[in-house]
């Protein structure tokens, strides 16, 4: 699946059971970069699909399904690959250490590095501030967000509090397809929220049709996504924690995801 940006072409397809694969091609430069690398066979079969080489690989975290083809793809295209400071060598092949806060360029686009830690202790996401787009990795599913591996419920919230912030026509990329699954945990928690029921529904069909539910719109997520919505009363009273903290609600919110 492609989507056109002012000067990037975002090209989607699935990887391994259901991991997506995203090429970004600069149309100036001719430049071209992935973000994770979750099969090097697909990757390269997508590459030569559309005739475009590897220059660099940007990785939002260490899990395999996210690095498993740095090397082959390394030793293929000879690109560089960029990923978390924070990760350390569980980055394989990793020529540039990143970290919060830093500013990339990709072809002629500005890429803004923001740590996103929680799933991983190191975990960051990439926004390009003039597309409009942001490449989340596990951190942010449509209706859902990553398992806690390595950080706790206030370092998550706090995260995705700053994803929050981003303005709300952002276009994000995120890692697998989940929103099914995600879908009808979020419909258990019993909320009167009309923008959940009219997703879920739009979900469940898309998927029904073997179609993407990637990318999404963050203002769509916000009203929707409870990961999003750990300071919304409504929320907190649902779960029965009415005078507990985001941070508190949130946690909350994640375990019952990981028990459902």
């Amino acid at each position: 699946m492609e989507c056109r940006f002012s000067s990037l072409i975002v090209d989607q397809f699935p990887c391994l059971s259901d991991n997506y694969g995203f090429l970004l091609h600069d149309t100036r430069t001719g430049l071209t970069a992935t973000v994770d690398t979750p099969q090097h066979t697909a990757i390269t079969e997508r590459l030569t699909e559309r005739g475009w080489s590897l220059d660099i690989i940007l990785n939002t975290h260490w899990h395999f399904d996210h690095t498993g083809g740095n090397l082959a793809l390394k030793k293929h295209f000879g690109c560089e690959i960029i990923g978390p400071e924070a990760e350390g060598d569980r980055i394989p092949g990793r020529d540039r250490a990143i970290k919060d806060g830093d500013r990339l360029t990709f072809g002629e686009s500005p890429v803004e590095v923001i740590g996103t830690p929680g799933h991983t202790k190191g975990h960051v996401i990439f926004y390009f501030p003039e597309e409009g787009i942001a490449f989340v990795g596990d951190t942010l599913f449509s209706l859902g967000c990553g398992r806690l591996f390595e950080g706790d419920p206030a370092q998550m919230w706090q995260s995705l509090s700053r994803l929050r912030a981003l303005p709300e026509d952002t276009v994000l990329f995120c890692a697998h397809e989940y929103s099914a699954a995600n879908a009808r945990f979020a419909l258990s928690l019993g909320l009167d929220n009309s923008a959940l029921t009219a997703r879920a529904a739009a979900i469940f069909a898309a998927r029904d049709r073997d179609e993407p539910t990637v990318p999404i719109k963050l203002g769509d997520e916000k009203a929707a996504n409870p990961f999003l919505r750990a300071d919304d009363p409504a929320l907190a009273a649902a779960i029965g924690c009415p005078n507990a903290a985001p941070a508190e609600v949130f946690g909350e919110v994640r375990a019952r995801k990981d028990r459902f």
